[in-house]
């Protein structure tokens, strides 16, 4: 009864995020200009694009500036983080790839040692490389790829993945769960033996200007965007609004919550106090200076997002 009664208190949450007339942070540092235009000047060396992008949001902050400026070679795109992504609409997300050109789509899961579907590229890509003319490099026998991406979505986990995949060999780009950890365009790795094909490394680059706040603070609930330049908590709301909206309550018996709640001071207060994540501060009262424990929101919020980073809120689809 006490379920039924709390799932019926959800048709009362809010159906809308009040983006409370906030802008969209604008995060494209020297090294994201600077990575555009070393990709625009190494195009011609390029016979395919490999575009990787978060499988959670498969539409939304996808660069425009990718599609003006490298749209003169054939592309694939490459959805990552399968794992943690909600796939019941699958078909759906592939139609309307397709509406808007994209046609050679694969999901994947790079964080694994073994994944299926990355045996599945190589082919993919020699059939897309050879249903279009080379023009300058139709002599060389050995092929070139460009990895290309917004920040934090797994283009260094593709190359280390391709290199174990074909090559049996190491990683040979360094892999982090913040954005920004790849800031040049690095010389040629390769990744594949038959073929011979080596792929170029390229930082995240994000538009200039994104799309819409709600786009923004998609990028920065998967991790594209710094969370300091959106704040904790705000990311922290949008991501039980989210979750609410999707039905996806796991994060009640996570955090010892008794029902779902549409308060994020609420859901924050219980994840500071189950975590004791905490402080004392001094207050000033009409009788004196006293001590008070009060739970520290920060660190809550800071942990509601990277716990469901990790996946263990469960699979989502943003778009």
């Amino acid at each position: 009864m006490r379920l039924v009664q709390a799932l019926r208190n959800v048709d009362k949450f809010r159906t809308v995020f009040d983006f409370g007339g906030r802008e969209v942070a604008h995060w494209f540092p020297g090294h994201m200009a600077k990575g555009l235009k070393q990709m625009r000047a190494n195009l011609k060396n390029v016979d395919c694009i490999i575009e990787v992008h978060d499988a959670r949001i498969p539409f939304s902050g996808r660069n425009p500036v990718f599609q003006d400026t490298l749209g003169v070679r054939p592309h694939v795109l490459i959805l990552n983080k399968l794992d943690l992504a909600d796939l019941s609409n699958k078909q759906r997300i592939l139609r309307n790839l397709e509406k808007e050109g994209v046609e050679n789509v694969l999901f994947t899961d790079c964080s694994k040692q073994q994944d299926n579907n990355v045996k599945n590229l190589m082919p993919m890509v020699m059939e897309v490389i050879e249903s279009n003319p080379r023009f300058n490099r139709e002599g060389d026998f050995t092929y070139s790829l460009m990895v290309i991406g917004v920040p934090n979505v797994g283009k260094s986990s593709l190359i280390n993945s391709m290199r174990r995949t074909n090559l049996k060999k190491g990683r040979a780009s360094k892999v982090g769960g913040e954005p920004g950890i790849t800031k040049a365009v690095l010389t040629r790795i390769q990744v594949c033996e038959r073929p011979i094909m080596y792929l170029l490394d390229t930082p995240g680059v994000l538009p200039p200007r994104i799309e819409s706040v709600e786009t923004g603070l998609k990028l920065a609930l998967c991790g594209t965007i710094l969370d300091h330049l959106v704040g904790e908590d705000i990311i922290a709301d949008y991501l039980l609004f989210s979750l609410n909206r999707l039905g996806k309550f796991s994060y009640v018996e996570k955090y010892d919550l008794e029902e779902p709640s549409d308060d994020i001071q609420h859901v924050l207060k219980r994840i500071a106090v189950k975590l004791r994540k905490t402080q004392r501060v001094k207050a000033i009262t009409g009788v004196g200076n006293i001590t008070v424990t009060i739970p520290n929101y920060t660190a809550a919020a800071y942990d509601f997002i990277r716990v469901f980073r990790r996946g263990e809120l469960g699979q989502v689809m943003l778009d």
